[in-house]
């Protein structure tokens, strides 16, 4: 990954529009943010935050508002593609697939984690979601691999 595309990738990650404003996207940046700030205050997802990092699971669960947060997984992955796509000409084939795929199981992790628990223990809105990225990282990259391989066998078979 280069510099200018690390760069906005990191800081993409750490709030949706700062990776558009570095690409000197401003208007969307400033739109990224203004969403960031009316999901995050209307669903109470900085309370879950710190309530499930102090480790009261259940009082996160609590506090959510599903309906707001529901929201976040698709905006937070999607500002975080298009800060990617954006911060150089260099956008490899297919890359969009495993922020797409993060996007959906973060949201289905999202949905079961008021109740979903492993060996007993609630994982609840920032923990399980948080662990259903993975599956969603890898499976994008599974099937962009597949589909890179497919498009080649094609190319080598049309020459």
């Amino acid at each position: 990954m280069k510099t200018k595309k690390l760069e906005v990738f990191l800081w993409s990650i750490a709030f949706p529009g700062f990776g558009q404003l570095l690409n000197h996207h401003y208007l969307k940046g400033f739109f990224f943010i203004v969403l960031e700030i009316i999901i995050n205050l209307y669903s109470n997802f900085n309370t879950a935050i710190l309530l499930s990092f102090k480790g009261e699971t259940q009082k996160a669960v609590d506090v959510v508002d599903y309906q707001w947060l529901m929201f976040y997984p698709c905006l937070y992955m999607f500002a975080i593609w298009d800060a990617y796509k954006h911060s150089d000409s260099d956008v490899p084939s297919f890359s969009f697939l495993p922020f797409a795929f993060s996007a959906y199981t973060v949201t289905t992790g999202l949905m079961f984690s008021s109740d979903f628990t492993v060996m007993g223990t609630l994982l609840g809105p920032i923990w399980l979601p948080i662990l259903s990225l993975i599956p969603g990282v890898i499976v994008g990259l599974l099937i962009r691999q597949l589909l890179l391989k497919i498009i080649q066998r094609g190319q080598r078979g049309s020459m």
